[in-house]
């Protein structure tokens, strides 16, 4: 056994100084935990975040008053009060996206039950904005002349009163989501790059020749690409989830930063397998690489960290489970979300674990078999 762990330890050294001897991989690593989730949280082109908004007030009642009180941050901008002149040419100018025009006589003809219309001028080359703000302000609007509507008339009690709050993140932040779930895919796509290049490295350098005429074995040696390769990566994480996430981003994390780390690295420990896996099928780096872009989309796209399970045909939930991202996902949101324990995450910890000794096997007999066919 201490020979064993004697060489884990130096077959795994041996992967971290080539790892630095990379830059581009270097490069890489840093960029995916760095700028990428900070980019990936500050840049989402659905968020509606500061949208410049700008109202023409014809009416001056109390109603349209409060409808310019009802936007606010952190969606929109205190609206400016302009006259219609100076709206046009606000907005020609790219001041405004958008632009309401109240007629005169609103309030008086809403109370008398007429349908009055109001103006919603929009700067459709903003895209993302003019299409996530027009229905914003269409519910603001909405929902505003519904409550003045409901208090005016005498007797008027509404059957049902909703109570709307916000759960985890109650401005609906769109950084809180993506950052978190940035982290979570990098981690993934990190792990499986790095392990699958280490070994297309050694093969191409020559260097898999030499550890085959040393006394170690294909599972030492595989080990070693796992808990080296691992390791950087749940440094690097665990660095983006306190310094990016955290400090720079401003993003609440509502449960134990180790047991987060704990899901992750037994993640670490099937994506890492499935990576050599993977590099095992793969003859060079480039092939290595189509091979990553067919795995990973999936893989994120699918295990719910970009559209809720429940939304996806029932086949796709269930083929899904086989992938420890799905459960790996599950964890990190009830973890970093929502505040769970060992007590809620123990099945998702279970599924990552059996799933990594499956793959973690079936990676271990293809590297068998591959250098076994080299020797």
């Amino acid at each position: 056994m201490r020979a064993f762990l004697a060489n884990l330890y130096r077959l795994g050294i041996k992967e971290l100084w080539s790892l630095l001897r990379d830059p581009a991989m270097l490069v890489l690593i840093a960029y995916t935990f760095t700028l990428s989730i900070y980019v990936a949280a500050t840049a989402m082109p659905e968020s509606l975040h500061n949208a410049a908004i700008a109202i023409v007030d014809n009416d001056a009642s109390p109603l349209s008053a409060r409808i310019a009180a009802a936007f606010y941050a952190p969606h929109f901008r205190t609206p400016r009060l302009l006259t219609a002149a100076q709206a046009d040419a606000g907005m020609d100018d790219g001041h405004y996206t958008f632009v309401l025009d109240i007629p005169a006589d609103f309030q008086r003809d809403v109370l008398a039950g007429r349908a009055p219309a109001l103006q919603l001028n929009v700067d459709a080359t903003r895209m993302s904005q003019a299409f996530t703000g027009n229905g914003y302000i269409q519910q603001i609007i909405s929902t505003e002349v519904a409550q003045f509507v409901a208090r005016s008339e005498q007797g008027a009690v509404t059957p049902v009163n909703l109570a709307l709050r916000m759960r985890f993140n109650p401005n609906l932040e769109q950084s809180w989501f993506g950052s978190l779930m940035e982290i979570i895919n990098n981690v993934t796509m990190l792990s499986i790059i790095l392990t699958g290049a280490a070994l297309i490295r050694e093969r191409e350098h020559g260097t898999i020749e030499h550890l085959l005429v040393m006394p170690v074995t294909p599972a030492e040696i595989m080990l070693a690409k796992v808990w080296s390769m691992g390791l950087v990566v749940a440094l690097a994480a665990l660095g983006a989830l306190l310094l990016i996430v955290r400090v720079a981003l401003q993003v609440p994390i509502q449960g134990s930063v180790a047991l987060f780390m704990l899901v992750t690295v037994m993640h670490l420990f099937a994506t890492t397998s499935m990576g050599i896996f993977m590099a095992t099928l793969a003859r060079s780096m480039p092939q290595f690489g189509m091979l990553v872009v067919l795995v990973l989309l999936p893989l994120q796209l699918l295990s719910g960290g970009s559209t809720p399970r429940e939304s996806m045909p029932q086949l796709v939930q269930d083929i899904m489970l086989v992938a420890p991202t799905t459960h790996f996902v599950a964890a990190g949101q009830a973890i970093l979300y929502r505040g769970a324990g060992l007590e809620v995450v123990w099945p998702q910890l279970l599924a990552i674990f059996v799933i990594g000794a499956v793959l973690f096997a079936a990676a271990l007999a293809r590297f068998r078999k591959t250098i076994s066919q080299m020797a």
